[in-house]
C-alpha cells in the first residue's frame, strides 16, 4: 500500500511515518519543510508541498492509497482557526480529486463528550491558548459527519497526548474520553499512531470518529 502523510513534520506526523515505515507500507510524508523529517527509508519519499493549494496537492496525491492528515495549522498562529479549516479543507478536497477513497484524518479531542451534549472545548477550564485549535478541529468532524464520497475516519487522541514508546495496549471509544481508573485520559504519540495504522488496516470505524487511552 502507498500513503501519503501529510503534516509529516508536525508533533504525530513523524510517528505516523514511522509505524507506517515499519509495517511495510510506501509513504510519501508532505510537509511544507519535509526536510525537517529526520527520518530515512527506502520505501520514504519526502515531498514539499503548500497544502492550501488544492490542485497542486491533489496532482501529488494521484496514485496513493490513502491519505492521512496530521495537518495543523500551528499552535501560535494568529489565524490558527481559519487557517485550519481551509488546510483542512484542501487536504479532503485533493484526496477527492486525486481519486483516492480512503481518508483518514488526526483531530483533537476538543469535541468529545465530556458528559451528553457537553464537547470538552465548550467546558469553562478549557485553556483558551488551545481553544481556536480544538474549535476547529471540531467544526471539522461536523463537516466531516456530512462527507458521502470519502471512506473517511477521524480520530480524537486522548486530552493528555505525550511522548513515549509504542505499546500497542490501549483501549478504544467513539464519542467520551477513554478514561483510566484514575480518571486520567492520556495516551503516548507513538501508541496513537499505531491506532491511527491499525484503522487503515482494519476499517473498524469508516465515516466515524474514534478515540482511544489507556
Amino acid at each position: 500500500m502507498k500513503v501519503a502523510i501529510i503534516g509529516a513534520t508536525g508533533f504525530v506526523g513523524p510517528h505516523v511515518v514511522t509505524e507506517a515505515l515499519n509495517r511495510g507500507y510506501e509513504v510519501t510524508a508532505f510537509a511544507r519543510n519535509p526536510d525537517k523529517l529526520d527520518i530515512s527509508h527506502e520505501h520514504l519519499t519526502k515531498q514539499a508541498v503548500d497544502i492550501y493549494d488544492t490542485e497542486i496537492l491533489a496532482q501529488l496525491l494521484v496514485g496513493h492509497d490513502a491519505v492521512i492528515s496530521t495537518f495543523n495549522a500551528g499552535w501560535t498562529n494568529p489565524d490558527l482557526y481559519n487557517d485550519f479549516l481551509k488546510g483542512s479543507r484542501s487536504i479532503q478536497q485533493a484526496t477527492k480529486q486525486a481519486g483516492i477513497n480512503r481518508f483518514l484524518f488526526v483531530g483533537g479531542a476538543g469535541s468529545l463528550e465530556i458528559k451528553p451534549g457537553v464537547q470538552l472545548v465548550d467546558t469553562p477550564d478549557f485553556p483558551a491558548a488551545y481553544k481556536p485549535g480544538a474549535t476547529a478541529a471540531r467544526d471539522f468532524l461536523t463537516e466531516l459527519r456530512q462527507e458521502q464520497q470519502l471512506d473517511w475516519t477521524f480520530l480524537s487522541p486522548a486530552i493528555n497526548l505525550h511522548p513515549g514508546e509504542p505499546t500497542g495496549k490501549f483501549r478504544l471509544g467513539t464519542e467520551q474520553p477513554v478514561f483510566n481508573e484514575a480518571g486520567k485520559n492520556d495516551i503516548s504519540v507513538a501508541d496513537l499512531a499505531v491506532a491511527l495504522l491499525d484503522e487503515l488496516e482494519n476499517n473498524q470505524f469508516v465515516k466515524k470518529r474514534f478515540t482511544l487511552g489507556y
